[in-house]
């Protein structure tokens, strides 16, 4: 049976993850980089400016960065290292999406019913719970964080029409 997908065939080998990654930590380093010398990287006489010690980890991030990008071009046509099968990018998927739903639901609806769902679909899809512990833990950590962070400290987190609604 040739050709037919199966689940522990490669998907990719290593040297694109490593490449992307690579290139991803160096676009991060500059952007570190050039923030720091907008804000100072020199030393005043009360000591170092704000952008002295993050300017120094990103010229580290941006070397070692650098050196796995080019480790990895170097060694681009010997690379054999299989990255993942499909079997082990299944459960990396399951744990992904709801998340990447998550972050791009909390933008819509604030961070409080997201949350809930989250924990909420997790506990159930993933732990097995039953429904009295997964709804309680999933209304009781969101209102335990608007407790904390809203009531206590003080600290706005991101509301939702429903918290509007609510007149939070």
């Amino acid at each position: 049976m040739e050709g037919e997908d199966r689940d522990d065939s490669p998907v990719t080998l290593t040297r694109g993850p490593e490449l992307i990654v690579g290139l991803v930590i160096m676009g991060l380093a500059a952007l570190v980089i050039t923030d720091s010398m907008r804000i100072g990287t020199g030393w005043a006489d009360d000591g170092p400016q704000a952008g002295y010690f993050p300017f120094y980890v990103g010229v580290i991030l941006m070397a070692a960065s650098g050196l796995i990008v080019l480790t990895t071009l170097l060694k681009w046509g010997r690379a054999k290292g299989v990255f993942a099968t499909r079997d082990e990018l299944v459960p990396v998927f399951q744990m992904l999406v709801p998340m990447v739903i998550y972050v791009v639901a909390m933008v819509y609806l604030g961070i409080y019913l997201p949350s809930a769902l989250l924990i909420g679909f997790f506990m159930r899809r993933h732990g097995g719970f039953a429904w009295p512990l997964t709804l309680g833990v999933s209304i009781g950590v969101p209102l335990a964080f608007f407790l904390v962070f809203e009531k206590w400290f003080l600290v706005p987190l991101p509301k939702g029409p429903i918290e509007n609604l609510l007149g939070f």
